[in-house]
C-alpha cells in the first residue's frame, strides 16, 4: 500500500517551491501521488504533471478556494478539477480579484502604522504568484517587524481584524456548486482550524455537504487524533469521503514535512482510490 499527499501548495500561491520541485519532494518522501492546491489558481499545475510524469508521481489537479462562513474564512478543496475549464477560469479571476482588493486595503491599513514593503519583498521569486497572508507574514519577519510568521498572523493578520479586512463575501455553496459543475471532487479543509466549536463546525459540515460536497479534510497536519476521530464520524454520519493532506508550504510552514506533516500523518492512497471512483465512476468500472 502506498502513501498520498492530497493538500499541497508550491510557489504558484503561498509555497515557496516550485510545483516540479515539489513533485521531487514528493519523489523522495516515497509518495505515490499528490494533489498540487494553491489558493485560486491552477498556475502550477501544467509543471507539476510533466514532472509527476517524469517521476512516476500521480499529481492530481487541484485548487483551495476561500469562502466566507458566517464571518469566518474557511476553504474549500477541489480534487481533480479541469483546469482548463472557461467558467472555472472566470470563477478563480473574480476570487483573485477579491483577494487583491483585499490586500490593497490590508497594505493601506498596515502602511498607515509605517509598515510596508516592496513587491520584491513581497513576491519573491515569482512575480505571479498569488499573493496571500502568508507572503505578508513571511515579509514581516524577514524586515524585522516580527519574529515569526505566528506572531504576524496573530498580531497582525488575524482574519477580520484591525489589519486585515475580510475579502467581499463568497458564499461557500457557490464555491461547491462550481467545483461540481467543473466535475470536481468538492471537500471541506481542515474544518478545525476555523475555531467554531464541535456543533457549529457540524453545522458548516451539513450545510456543504446538503449543497453537494461529496468529501472532508479528515487527516491534516493541525489535527490532534481526537479531532481526526470526530471528524471521520461526522464524515460517515453525512456519507462524505474522507481526504487528507499535510498542507505543506515548504519553508513557510517549516514544521510541516511532505507527506507526513508534523510526523505523525499518513493517508493512505486506498482514500484516493475512493475519491478518484467518486469523481470518475465509468473509467474505474472500465479499469
Amino acid at each position: 500500500m502506498g502513501f498520498v499527499d492530497l493538500h499541497t501548495h508550491s510557489d504558484a500561491s503561498d509555497g515557496s517551491f516550485t510545483p516540479a520541485h515539489l513533485v521531487h519532494l514528493a519523489k523522495e518522501a516515497g509518495l505515490c501521488a499528490i494533489a498540487l492546491t494553491d489558493h485560486d489558481t491552477t498556475a502550477g499545475i501544467a509543471d507539476a504533471v510533466d514532472a509527476g510524469k517524469e517521476l512516476g508521481v500521480e499529481v492530481i489537479p487541484g485548487i483551495e478556494v476561500s469562502g466566507n462562513y458566517e464571518g469566518h474564512e474557511i476553504h474549500i478543496l477541489g480534487l481533480f478539477i479541469n483546469p482548463d475549464d472557461p467558467e472555472l477560469k472566470a470563477f478563480l479571476k473574480d476570487m483573485r480579484s477579491r483577494r487583491n482588493r483585499r490586500n490593497e486595503e490590508m497594505f493601506r491599513r498596515l502602511a498607515a502604522d509605517g509598515i510596508s514593503f516592496t513587491d520584491e519583498e513581497l513576491f519573491g521569486s515569482n512575480p505571479q504568484t498569488v499573493i496571500t497572508r502568508a507572503h505578508v507574514a513571511r515579509a514581516m519577519v524577514q524586515k524585522g517587524f516580527c519574529s515569526s510568521a505566528n506572531q504576524a498572523f496573530k498580531k497582525y493578520l488575524e482574519y477580520g481584524g484591525r489589519y486585515c479586512p475580510p475579502k467581499e463575501e463568497t458564499e461557500p455553496e457557490s464555491i461547491v456548486k462550481i467545483l461540481l459543475k467543473n466535475g470536481a471532487f468538492a471537500a471541506l479543509a481542515h474544518p478545525f482550524l476555523y475555531k467554531l466549536g464541535d456543533k457549529q463546525t457540524k453545522a458548516l459540515i451539513t450545510r456543504l455537504a446538503e449543497a453537494g460536497m461529496q468529501g472532508l479534510e479528515v487527516y491534516h497536519s493541525s489535527n490532534y487524533p481526537l479531532e481526526s476521530r470526530k471528524l471521520q464520524k461526522m464524515a460517515a454520519g453525512l456519507k462524505l469521503l474522507p481526504t487528507g493532506g499535510s498542507d505543506f508550504h515548504g519553508s513557510c510552514k517549516p514544521d510541516i514535512s511532505i507527506g507526513t506533516g508534523r510526523g505523525g500523518l499518513r493517508v493512505s492512497e486506498l482514500l484516493l482510490e475512493d475519491i478518484r471512483h467518486c469523481v470518475c465512476p465509468k473509467s474505474q468500472k472500465e479499469t
